[in-house]
């Protein structure tokens, strides 16, 4: 029932940009905390920015300054804005929603990022 698709993974040069995107179906979105997460190869799965149904954001220390969270509560949409990018930001990113009050995180399958010159 639920979905949470990402999209727009890809190969791109130090110090280049890209924008991630996290579709949801099957939940009511607005009503949901949307997140991003990475995982590197031997690392374990860290924050890197969420999002509260009411628009706040928060960040990891090693992206601040450098990625954006949006949503899109009309589209049942958020995105990442990835600029500034560094070999070490290479990872599969994670589309994580969340529901307030208890109740089952929902992951989606994971976008590549590769970093590289």
């Amino acid at each position: 029932q639920v979905q949470l698709v990402e999209s727009g993974g890809g190969l791109v040069q130090p110090g280049g940009s890209l924008r991630l995107s996290c579709a949801a179906s099957g939940i009511i979105f607005r009503l949901y905390e949307m997140g991003w997460y990475r995982q590197a190869p031997g690392k374990k799965r860290e924050l890197v920015a969420i999002i509260s149904a009411g628009g706040s954001t928060n960040y990891g220390d090693s992206v601040k300054g450098r990625f954006t969270i949006s949503r899109d509560n009309a589209k049942n949409t958020n995105y990442l804005q990835m600029n500034n990018l560094k070999p070490e930001d290479t990872a599969v990113y994670y589309c994580k929603a969340r529901l307030g009050g208890g109740g089952v995180d929902y992951w989606g399958q994971g976008t590549q990022v590769v970093v590289s010159s």
